[in-house]
């Protein structure tokens, strides 16, 4: 006798449930230096080795950028570590990597970017549920130092609410 498969649980429109992707890495101090007006998902042009090294979490995104070259995007200062089983073939860290979006959405941002002053960050990278690296690029204009201590102030606030309200 064969093993038995198990079912993939379905919800009410027929579709798999369960986790829609695995994140990978997140860019968290994007949101306390920019403000971000808009995002938009794009796909990430990578090698075997970055692949796989993706898939064990080493991605850094501190320090990327995004910056528009000959009318395509690429993803610049990522930090995608070396993948310990690789030997020789092993990629470059930080190599620029290209970004993969519509004509339409490249049209959008990259025109909001050059002309308004603003800049493209990456905000997060994961695998969805193809196994396919995606990277949610955000459209973002840079805080000055009293919008972050006023950003701060806020946040304080609220958690002092917060906590006052468990208490009660």
């Amino acid at each position: 006798m064969g093993k038995k498969k198990k079912q993939a649980k379905t919800t009410k429109s027929g579709k798999k449930a369960g986790p829609a992707h695995t994140m990978v890495a997140e860019n968290r101090k994007a949101r306390h230096r920019y403000e971000i007006l808009d995002q938009v998902e794009c796909g990430m042009m990578l090698i075997g080795s970055e692949v796989k090294s993706m898939r064990e979490g080493k991605l850094s995104l501190d320090e990327a950028y995004i910056r528009t070259k000959d009318d395509e995007l690429w993803l610049i200062g990522a930090d995608i570590g070396h993948y310990n089983n690789a030997g020789m073939w092993n990629h470059d860290p930080r190599r620029p990597r290209k970004l993969l979006v519509h004509a339409r959405e490249f049209g959008k941002f990259a025109g909001k970017a050059h002309e308004g002053g603003l800049t493209l960050i990456p905000l997060r990278v994961y695998f969805n549920d193809r196994g396919l690296a995606k990277c949610v690029m955000g459209l973002a204009k840079g805080k000055k130092l009293h919008d972050k201590r006023q950003t701060l102030k806020k946040r304080d606030t609220e958690r002092g609410l917060q906590q006052a309200m468990r208490r009660k």
